[in-house]
């Protein structure tokens, strides 16, 4: 399949859009050499860069590398200076480098530079710190002359005759040193027991993780001119290139990955890999989400077509748009929305899994688990299984998806009417059932509940806020799309009532922790989008904007394209709304004249660093394998402190998440704080949806200029 970005030459913002697009950045991209690619089980002691010839050591014997394998080869090792060096009595030498034509050697006992034959040992101070170092086990002098040392204290460089020197609070992620390499253009490796660092002046890139080496152990690291590091450790090697790369090169990367291995039947999701970090196992799997994830990406296909005009965006939108609106029109009755679809032999007995026995023994911990059978019912034709208690995750990316693809994609009146019909008849569904999603067995599913006497109950109570913005949000879409009044009858009914209009100003539980799930940001910032874009009035929009700028403040030091992008997108539309004089009015909030200036003046524009966007972007690593990953062990991390919070949370010195490319999670819609995590354990590999929607978002909304 061809992947086209065509540029529609006579629409400035799209061009203007289209160059950053276009911009090269440098995109780490790993390749793990274990047993499978010819080197021996356990460690691998020594490798080495030399005359464009890469060699490795590993129990004795010399390993070449060759055509992406790694042969036995005969000879010895390439040598290394072995010179004798005379050093304090009783100290041991862990490390040793040429520098200014003498000897920087690195002991147990310090850090010697010599004059002549005679080691002086030094002691690195700068504004900040003096050290007397301990155990200097990495030692390079980098492309400009700097002699750099790893100790226990932490890094530093000697410039002239000025000590930098770095610990956690400087963004050091770790010490234990056990090598160092010199790379171009300044930049450092070195080698630890729990990965491995890139250094590059005061900016240090954490490697660790079966994402970037085989064994966390490093034993050994060499650099080419290019940049890339080719890293031994105790389960064999791993190469780290340093590749140019375009945001548009990797959103076709991503399409052709979400294409070839994410795509069931119109439907996309996580696929599983039956052997462990093996793409070439990979087998399409389902989800509970499916509805949701099909939706994200065809609203990442929607908005790639606003903006570049491909045929091929519009095709995949399209098609991801009749597979949501089948999960629709194959249920027991019209508007309830599936949340998968499968063929009949589907090769997993899905329903003897969530049979009644697995009910009541899932009740003893979950009360509120539903006990409902069969949970995969039949289509009429028995050709399809489809899975129901679906919930509010499902309709989150269902209206999010229908209004955008009504407003960008559908052209026709056929088109459009289609996307009526399936808009109509979930909202329908909803009001005829008192605002609940009701199953065959005609009770409620277990998150699918918008009722006013679920907010009042014990149950409900903590999901009013998010479940009345919703709420509110499919009717504003619903009106939208329809042109409908009825749907706005609804809404004014739920705001004079019920006041969901009250609860939707605080649209996020943030507090206790146990309340507190990322994915309802998913929710909460998608349904935002339809509740303000399609708002009309200004006493509600203001209020929409104050309830967005509560959901974000909680999120926005996650460094999370999605969500920023969102709130950036919605943010900019209140500003031009102002701008419009859409507020400059004396009839708003009559029995507090403060409310509408006050926040027009404190929301005019958005409070995010766009810069965040795009750095998230060019982060988000090729290989979406879904790791096993530990950072609370981290110096540079901060753990989060809040009473009841997890002690696997946290976030750097800098107050900002950690880089995507270093987290367990390299979803979107997960918790960027999360220190320790695993997201399959090597056997699921996730969609591509999580890089393609937020840039194809903001190049639309024109974030990224």
């Amino acid at each position: 399949m061809k992947y086209l970005f065509l540029i529609v030459l006579f629409f400035p913002s799209v061009l203007l859009a289209q160059n950053v697009g276009d911009r090269k950045f440098i995109q780490d991209v790993a390749t793990v050499y274990t047993v499978e690619q010819g080197l021996p089980a356990g460690p691998v002691d020594q490798i080495t860069w030399e005359q464009g010839t890469l060699t490795a050591l590993a129990k004795g014997t010399l390993y070449k590398f060759q055509n992406e394998a790694w042969i036995p080869a005969t000879g010895k090792s390439p040598s290394r200076n072995i010179e004798k060096v005379p050093v304090p009595k009783g100290t041991k030498v862990l490390a040793r480098v040429r520098y200014k034509n003498e000897w920087a050697v690195g002991t147990d006992e310090g850090l010697y530079l010599y004059e002549g034959k005679k080691p002086v040992k030094v002691y690195p101070a700068d504004s900040r710190y003096s050290w007397s170092l301990r155990n200097v086990a990495a030692l390079a002098v980098d492309s400009q002359g700097r002699l750099w040392f790893g100790s226990d204290e932490g890094v530093g460089y000697l410039d002239g005759n000025q000590w930098t020197l770095f610990t956690g609070k400087e963004g050091l992620p770790y010490t234990n040193f056990t090598c160092a390499a010199a790379g171009p253009d300044g930049t450092v490796w070195f080698g630890t027991e729990r990965g491995a660092i890139e250094a590059q002046n005061d900016f240090f890139r954490y490697r660790a993780s079966r994402r970037w080496l085989p064994d966390d152990y490093v034993l050994d690291i060499a650099v080419q001119p290019d940049g890339t590091a080719w890293i031994a450790t105790r389960g064999g090697i791993s190469r780290i290139e340093p590749k140019e790369m375009t945001l548009e090169a990797k959103a076709v990367y991503f399409t052709n990955q979400v294409e070839t291995r994410h795509n069931r039947m119109g439907f996309i999701a996580q696929s599983e890999l039956t052997k462990q970090f093996q793409i070439g196992s990979s087998q399409v799997a389902i989800s509970d989400n499916d509805g949701m994830y099909t939706a994200m990406y065809g609203a990442a296909q929607a908005f790639r077509y606003a903006a570049t005009g491909s045929a091929e965006a519009r095709e995949l939108a399209i098609r991801s748009f009749r597979a949501c609106k089948w999960l629709v029109d194959i249920t027991h009755e019209p508007g309830f929305p599936a949340r998968v679809i499968i063929p009949a032999d589907w090769h997993e007995p899905v329903n003897e899994q969530y049979g009644r026995a697995y009910n009541k023994k899932r009740q003893e911990t979950d009360p509120q688990w539903k006990d409902i059978y069969p949970r995969f019912p039949k289509s009429k034709d028995g050709k399809y299984l489809y899975k129901i208690d679906t919930s509010s995750d499902e309709l989150a990316g269902h209206f999010f998806f229908y209004g955008i693809y009504y407003d960008l994609v559908a052209k026709t009146e056929e088109e459009k009417q289609e996307v009526r019909q399936v808009v109509g008849d979930i909202t329908d569904h909803l009001i005829r059932h008192g605002y609940k999603l009701t199953d065959h067995d005609g009770k409620v599913t277990r998150w699918g509940d918008f009722s006013p006497e679920y907010f009042s109950s014990v149950y409900g109570y903590d999901q009013r806020g998010l479940n009345s913005m919703m709420m509110l949000s499919f009717l504003n879409v619903a009106r939208h799309v329809t042109g409908d009044v009825k749907y706005d009858v609804e809404a004014k009914k739920l705001r004079d009532t019920y006041k969901y209009h009250i609860f939707a100003l605080h649209p996020k539980e943030y507090f206790p922790a146990e309340n507190v799930v990322p994915w309802d940001n998913n929710l909460c910032l998608m349904s935002l989008y339809g509740l303000l874009k399609y708002e009309t009035d200004p006493a509600l929009l203001l209020m929409y904007r104050q309830s967005l700028e509560n959901a974000w403040l909680h999120i926005s030091k996650q460094k999370n394209a999605f969500w920023d992008t969102i709130y950036e997108a919605l943010a900019n539309y209140f500003t031009r709304l102002v701008d419009q004089k859409t507020f400059a009015r004396t009839d708003l909030f009559p029995e507090n004249h403060l409310y509408a200036p006050s926040v027009v003046k404190n929301h005019y524009r958005a409070a995010n660093n766009p810069a965040y966007i795009l750095e998230n972007l060019q982060k988000i690593p090729l290989d979406l394998i879904g790791y096993t990953i530990h950072n609370t062990h981290r110096l540079d991390v901060v753990l989060d402190g809040t009473p009841g919070q997890s002690e696997e949370m946290g976030w750097r010195t800098d107050g900002l998440a950690l880089p995507v490319d270093e987290r367990a999670h390299v979803r979107q819609d997960r918790d960027g704080f999360a220190l320790n995590a695993s997201e399959g354990d090597g056997y699921s590999e996730h969609e591509g949806t999580f890089f393609l929607l937020p840039y194809y978002m903001a190049l639309y909304h024109r974030l990224l200029d």
